[in-house]
């Protein structure tokens, strides 16, 4: 057995030596070509390559008329040779010409030949072309000749990928590696973003293909494997990161997947053909990724994510690589491309360098979506194979208006797009112009527009955008950057400046709101089925008293002499705000005692972002001093809907009338109690949505900062009573549920108001 090996593994070593040699392309194809076929014993080796225009060219033969080669072209999906291309997989046939999709070419001199073996050329699951040999005799091509050439295939398909062939094809035809994408997502941040893919996870790019002592390679991939099986182990167990129920079905299905027998032998074949532990990994993945990318069953589609990830930890387990991004290799106008991100990750980014972030899932409400919106950051989700398909450095726009994504694009595609930014800028240029007015409607009512935010970097963006103070100020982003619990003097330091940088503006911070997706590495917690309805927010702060008071005691220090606005989220009953309340005026009480000084006032309130809080609303409205409506939690609970889960994302309508007669039913409470209450979730930030809000009584809106220009410019186009008098009927109490949103959209083009 081991001896009728050597054919391969010569010819992969033969195939390096013409790899390093110093000659053209065309020759090192040729060259090529001839080995395969005086290996294999066949009278034919081809090398047909895949084109932008979808057409496979012969680029190389030995067998077939030499005059063929760059004139012979066969479409995808027609003949053969199409036929794999199409479908990523091998085609063995003891009699070709007698396969219905045989197609025969007169230039190439073929119909002299019986016997067929073609393979697809793959990287990353991508078919890049397709390698054939053939013979004159009847035979089927036995297991280990087609393994070899797969192996083969794939130093073509490194050839390709590193624009060795594209200097010798036809004129004014790239490859279809190199041929613009343009792919359809979902809109998670708005703005436009030119620069470079930067992958948030990047693939090991496997050079060193053929194996020179084939029993280190197997010791080396075997330790790879146990490894990899003791770092998924150790995933399970531990609480900080397994706590979800979704994040740890992931390392239950890498837990399986690493430990199936299927998968690991054939990495081992693929090793025993010669190639090293790397490349045998890669193969492997290779043929999986390209036969599930085409499988209509999504349970078998949402796996190869998890094969994908688990190879790419087998990869980095044999090279000795960390897992994420190297920020030495960060490009200037970085578009990072990712399969999903936490906040914190995005976080770990140079903010100046971040022109886009583009993600395969997620959803607009999730909390990177919110960082990236906080941030500028045009961001795309639900892209769906983006990371296979993008290279490092390739060029790249980010259209987070449509929810696109354009690789690679053509000259006059770059071109729209630099008009589309110029553009933008003079809207941005017209919005600036309103930064000293009012947010005033046609009939003067005056809606306050303020500022989410939660790291220093946001608080420049007061006074530039013209907000008239912090509406949400997020305290927990402090927390989930650092590596360890921040103290109470580094804390009530962080406070003080965001105090200062406000300076007579209004800040309404909101207490530590962690737990469920916004995980601390230094909290322990244990797993739970259900994260977003188990321990957190005000949860965590209660059960663990020291942590609420070491945050408050930091934030009536950093406000000595001065105005303090304090909430607290996710309250589900108001007996949790009279425990919250009692432990604060206990540190005032604690302060004065010691002769320390105390805020010159300090405001209490509460988020509504639980269901249950809506039907206490009198007893809440009785003891805060104000209110805040968390609409992202409140409609995800309210509804049933899983902000983060892509599957129900299209549920998530913010403008649904149940929604809309809950927010105005909570509005009408509180101007009842004469409570301010204020919207700081995402809808107060998109102009539609915000007119709405307007129509059912919020004048006090906290969003973006980017957002609060559009929005002004569509406060100062409404005449609120009339707008009221419009929508009102829309949402009342009769069994009609409007469609809210096609009837504002069409008042808003009637009154010429711009959303």
């Amino acid at each position: 057995m081991r001896a009728s090996l050597i054919g391969p593994r010569v010819l992969l070593r033969r195939l390096r030596e013409v790899m390093a040699e110093p000659i053209s392309p065309q020759d090192r194809l040729d060259k090529i070509v001839v080995l395969i076929a005086s290996n294999m014993v066949t009278e034919v080796c081809s090398i047909y390559v895949l084109r932008s225009d979808n057409l496979l060219e012969l680029y190389a033969t030995e067998g077939l008329k030499r005059e063929a080669v760059h004139l012979t072209n066969l479409c995808v999906g027609e003949g053969l040779v199409g036929t794999i291309a199409a479908d990523a997989h091998p085609l063995n046939l003891s009699e070709a010409q007698s396969h219905p999709a045989f197609a025969y070419r007169p230039e190439t001199g073929e119909d002299q030949f019986h016997s067929f073996l073609g393979v697809p050329i793959l990287r990353a699951g991508r078919t890049l072309g397709v390698l054939v040999v053939q013979n004159k005799t009847q035979r089927s091509y036995n297991e280990e000749e087609v393994e070899a050439l797969q192996t083969t295939a794939m130093v073509l398909a490194e050839m390709i990928a590193a624009g060795e062939l594209e200097e010798i094809g036809k004129t004014g035809v790239d490859l279809d590696l190199l041929r613009p994408v343009a792919l359809e997502g979902a809109s998670f941040a708005e703005g436009i973003g030119l620069g470079h893919v930067v992958l948030h996870d990047p693939r090991v790019v496997v050079t060193d293909l053929i194996a020179e002592d084939s029993e280190h390679e197997r010791t080396r991939l075997d330790e790879a494997i146990n490894n990899l099986r003791l770092s998924v182990d150790r995933l399970l167990d531990d609480s900080k990161i397994a706590g979800s129920g979704e994040h740890r079905a992931i390392l239950e299905a890498y837990r399986m997947f690493a430990h199936d027998r299927g998968w690991v032998r054939r990495i081992r074949e693929a090793l025993d053909a010669g190639l090293t532990a790397e490349a045998a990994v890669e193969r492997v993945q290779n043929d999986t990724r390209a036969r599930m990318m085409r499988s209509m069953d999504p349970y078998l589609r949402e796996r190869l994510h998890d094969l994908d990830d688990l190879a790419n930890r087998l990869l980095r387990e044999l090279v000795g690589r960390p897992h994420g991004h190297s920020a030495g290799n960060m490009h200037r106008d970085a578009v990072i491309v990712a399969r999903n991100m936490g906040a914190a990750e995005l976080l770990d980014y140079q903010h100046g360098s971040v022109r886009g972030l583009i993600l395969e899932e997620g959803a607009p409400t999730s909390h990177v979506a919110i960082v990236a919106r906080s941030l500028g950051i045009p961001t795309v989700g639900q892209a769906e194979n983006a990371t296979a398909l993008v290279e490092d450095g390739d060029a790249i726009i980010v259209d987070g208006d449509a929810g696109t994504v354009h690789l690679r694009p053509a000259a006059d595609v770059e071109a729209a797009y630099a008009e589309k930014v110029r553009f933008r800028a003079k809207r941005q240029e017209e919005y600036q112009q309103l930064i000293s007015q009012p947010a005033q409607t046609l009939d003067g009512a005056i809606v306050d527009l303020l500022m989410n935010a939660g790291l220093l970097v946001d608080l420049p963006n007061v006074e530039a955008s013209g907000a008239v103070g912090i509406g949400l100020f997020r305290t927990e982003l402090q927390f989930m950057v650092a590596s360890r619990f921040p103290r109470m003097t580094e804390q009530r330091n962080f406070y003080a400046q965001v105090l200062d940088a406000a300076g007579s503006r209004p800040v309404t911070f909101r207490s530590i709101d962690v737990g469920g997706d916004k995980v601390l590495p230094f909290l322990r917690t244990s797993p739970e089925e259900n994260p977003a309805m188990g321990w957190r927010a005000i949860r965590i702060s209660l059960d663990r008293p020291s942590l609420l008071r070491t945050q408050v005691r930091a934030l009536l220090h950093a406000a000595a002499r001065r105005d303090l606005r304090l909430m607290f989220p996710m309250l589900t009953e108001v007996e949790e705000f009279d425990q919250a309340r009692e432990l604060v005026e206990a540190e005032i009480r604690h302060l004065t005692k010691f002769g320390h000084v105390v805020p010159k006032s300090l405001k209490l309130g509460a988020m509504v972002e639980v269901p249950s809080l809506v039907f206490q609303i009198d007893e809440l409205l009785q003891r805060v001093d104000f209110i805040s409506i968390g609409s992202n939690d409140l409609m995800q609970f309210f509804m049933a809907v899983d902000r983060g889960n892509t599957r129900v994302a299209n549920r998530y309508d913010t403008l649904s009338v149940p929604f809309l007669r809950l927010l105005r039913q909570i509005a009408r409470k509180a101007d009842e109690y004469n409570v301010p209450v204020t919207l700081c979730g995402e809808i107060a930030g998109r102009p539609l949505d915000a007119l709405a809000l307007l129509a059912i009584g919020y004048t006090k809106l906290s969003m973006t900062p980017a957002s609060i220009g559009p929005i002004k410019s569509m406060v100062r186009a409404v005449d609120l009573e009339d707008l009221k008098k419009t929508i009102s009927p829309l949402i009342g109490v009769s069994d009609d549920l409007s469609d809210v949103r096609t009837e504002l959209a069409a008042y808003a083009k009637a009154h010429r108001i711009p959303i």
